[in-house]
């Protein structure tokens, strides 16, 4: 055996250190026999489909207040809700096709149904007229099928087609510019097939035009009180955009811009207020997140129940006229405890609309 190839003393020395020193380690993070250290545990807010995420759970917060059951169990999903000049909350009943009108006093009716519509989006025209986005009937692959947007008198008759059912688009939400034009949004697409995106028809005909292209499952869609800037969310994506408008219809040269992606599911409707400020429905999670008119969080709204995993589906919410007061609407569809109307404040007061000019 030549020199080169046998064990060294010192080699098997240095080994042997070498083994003893992992072992000692290992059993000195081990611990006692049994023992893994500390447990993750809960803070208050993280447990459940509620949990608020970290980065928001210092924002300044209120608690919504119930207001008005609609109906019972988890199937009722609500959306839609604008007031009138008369101070009746007009809104909708997706899955049986209605349009609600709710009266001061509390008085609940059903002024228009049209079941294959599945009515998602309302906005009130200032001659009175309800337009309402559908997304209209769900084909043999259980999905939508050719929205149409209609518009109605205040009772539900003189239905007027604004938007065809040929046109393709699955027609989800809607908005009034001060001009009399209105923006919808297309709901199509997923995450990785951006098919849906927001339009714009003028008030002088029914032509549409393409505002943002290319979205996943286009939701929420918001003008600011000086319609300078236009706000749309992705509910496939999570991601809110913001587009500064050269004119109605027409983004500006600097086109548009994701200041926030909300995080977890997912944002439906949207308001701003008087300051400029957006309202965001996070459907699944119970609450109302607030940004600053440049897209940055300032606050949020908290539904009742949210901690037990009820009430998580808010859809949308109205400002009443002329106040900070808003209703917010949402379902219990875990628990079936209801479609609830709730009230909250928010930062400000709430925009005037093209219903009320």
């Amino acid at each position: 055996m030549t020199q080169s190839t046998q064990t060294r003393p010192w080699r098997r020395t240095i080994r042997l250190c070498a083994v003893t020193a992992v072992v000692t380690t290992l059993t000195a993070c081990a611990g006692p026999q049994g023992t893994l250290g500390n447990a993750l545990v809960y803070r208050p807010g993280l447990k459940g489909l509620a949990a608020i995420p970290l980065p928001e759970r210092d924002l300044p917060t209120a608690v919504a207040e119930p207001y008005f059951k609609v109906g019972e169990g988890g199937n009722m999903a609500l959306e839609g809700p604008a007031f009138d000049r008369q101070g009746n909350l007009y809104f909708l009943d997706i899955y049986a096709g209605r349009v609600l009108r709710l009266t001061p006093d509390r008085q609940l009716t059903t002024i228009y149904t049209e079941k294959d519509l599945h009515p998602a989006g309302l906005a009130i025209h200032k001659d009175g007229r309800i337009f309402v986005a559908g997304l209209g009937p769900i084909g043999a692959s259980g999905t939508f099928e050719a929205g149409t947007v209609i518009a109605l008198d205040s009772n539900g008759g003189n239905r007027q087609v604004i938007v065809p059912p040929a046109s393709k688009y699955l027609a989800d939400d809607l908005a009034f510019d001060s001009a009399g034009g209105i923006y919808f949004t297309d709901f199509r697409g997923t995450s990785t097939q951006p098919d849906g995106g927001v339009y714009y028809v003028p008030p002088s005909s029914q032509s549409v035009s393409v505002v943002i292209p290319k979205l996943g499952a286009a939701n929420g869609v918001a003008v600011s009180p000086d319609g300078k800037v236009l706000w749309a969310s992705e509910f496939a994506t999570g991601r809110i955009h913001r587009a500064d408008m050269a004119s109605p219809g027409v983004v500006g040269r600097w086109g548009t811009s994701i200041p926030y992606q909300l995080i977890g599911r997912a944002p439906d409707s949207m308001r701003t207020d008087a300051d400029g400020n957006l309202y965001v429905a996070a459907y699944h999670q119970g609450r109302l997140l607030v940004l600053s008119p440049g897209g940055v969080p300032i606050g949020q709204i908290l539904v009742p129940g949210r901690e037990d995993d009820k009430f998580l589906k808010v859809t949308s919410m109205a400002f009443i006229p002329g106040t900070n007061e808003m209703v917010i609407l949402a379902r219990d569809e875990l628990k079936k405890t209801g479609a609830m109307i709730f009230k909250a404040r928010g930062f400000a007061k709430g925009p005037t609309l093209y219903s009320h000019q």
